[in-house]
């Protein structure tokens, strides 16, 4: 993934698409330069590949992932449950599994 700094070279001004500069603007994006349109001298949108889109949703998800593992650590009092308490607790006996049809989960 690119640093997404600011750089002279990824500034440019949303007038640029009215000047029929969209597609080199694309061109450079899809090449790994992300773009930073600016709109009265403040940025107004950030443009980057599917490809880097993609990368970045996936670290996100990572992080909420193991921020999630995290908080369930911290928060785990150790107890655990046997199979056997757990049927205890549904009202279901070996027999009823023993009954089931066979399900492929896969």
């Amino acid at each position: 993934m690119h640093n997404m700094a600011y750089t002279l070279d990824n500034i440019i001004p949303i007038t640029m698409f009215n000047r029929g500069q969209a597609g080199r603007i694309f061109s450079e994006v899809k090449k790994g330069s992300p773009k930073v349109v600016i709109k009265n001298n403040e940025p107004e949108a950030v443009i980057i590949s599917p490809d880097e889109y993609k990368e970045i949703m996936e670290l996100l998800e990572n992080a909420e992932l193991m921020e999630m593992a995290i908080q369930r650590e911290t928060n785990d009092n150790g107890a655990r449950f046997s199979q056997n308490e757990v049927m205890e607790e549904l009202g279901i006996s070996q027999a009823d599994l023993d009954e089931m049809e066979d399900v492929e989960i896969g």
